[in-house]
């Protein structure tokens, strides 16, 4: 092999070995993360008294239904959605009730562009739907636009908390309503094991991935080390004989079309899927 071609497979296994141990990176981060802290208050909104209160009861109320009730109060959002804010959030920091990326619920405001937005992981995604979580939202938006934030945050730990008591039940024309007050016939209920992760970020299909790839440019750059034929048409052509004497271009006319560019929208939807694969329900507006 030459000398060139070694270069380049070392350069490509280095690469290699920088993306098998990122996965490994963002793991040691997420074990650092407080699994048992529920109130960030980074707006400042509560007293030392309402925090502490509220962290007690979203413990308490988090340990009876196997799920992380957290409350995040900002003052910006680094210039990011506060959806986006909130999916990143769980992916970097990996929340969750007993395991890193569990059963979460999050309500997540910010006190700059007075955005709210409320999101549910994996069983809080079931029980804490799109429908659900807009019920949460109305009825804690009028406290929020009033100040009364303690008031505010403390009717979402128990309503999510209620909420997660009554089986999801969906028909053919989508949500029946809050659960426990519907009739069951004619609807099917949420498979909690349903929800599995996206294999797309499992660690294992990207290790065979990334091997794939390795291989297929290796055996790429095998193919090509020989050298590559580089004779063409100009090769053999006599530019002092040849008839073609001159060429030139000819500027005709040029056309400008306008279009206006469509503004960014200030709140995501619903739910949707983190850029780390996690799939969750969410709602959000204004206060």
């Amino acid at each position: 092999m030459s000398g060139n071609f070694v270069k380049k497979c070392s350069i490509l296994f280095l690469f290699l070995t920088i993306l098998l141990l990122l996965p490994l990176g963002l793991s040691v981060k997420a074990q650092d993360f407080d699994r048992n802290q529920y109130i960030y208050d980074s707006a400042g909104l509560l007293t030392t008294e309402e925090a502490a209160e509220l962290q007690n009861l979203a413990s308490e109320l988090g340990n009876e239904r196997e799920t992380a009730f957290i409350i995040l109060s900002l003052n910006g959002t680094d210039g990011k959605v506060l959806k986006q804010y909130v999916e990143d959030f769980y992916d970097e920091q990996a929340p969750g009730f007993d395991q890193p990326h569990g059963n979460t619920a999050i309500l997540a405001i910010d006190m700059q562009e007075r955005d709210v937005y409320l999101a549910g992981f994996k069983k809080a995604e079931q029980y804490l739907d799109d429908g659900r979580l807009d019920q949460i939202r109305d009825s804690i938006t009028p406290d929020l636009s009033a100040g009364n934030y303690y008031q505010a945050f403390s009717a979402f730990l128990n309503t999510s908390y209620e909420f997660m008591s009554e089986e999801p039940s969906y028909s053919s024309d989508g949500y029946s309503g809050n659960g426990s007050g519907g009739s069951p016939e004619g609807y099917i209920a949420y498979d909690s094991e349903g929800n599995q992760e996206n294999i797309l970020f499992q660690w294992w299909f990207q290790l065979i991935v990334a091997l794939i790839v390795g291989c297929t440019a290796v055996a790429i750059m095998a193919y090509r080390s020989g050298g590559r034929v580089t004779v063409n048409a100009r090769t053999y052509m006599d530019s002092d004989k040849s008839k073609v004497v001159s060429k030139y271009d000819n500027f005709v006319n040029q056309t400008v079309t306008r279009q206006r560019k469509p503004d960014n929208p200030k709140s995501g939807g619903g739910g949707g899927i983190t850029g780390g694969g996690h799939s969750h329900s969410g709602s959000s507006g204004k206060f």
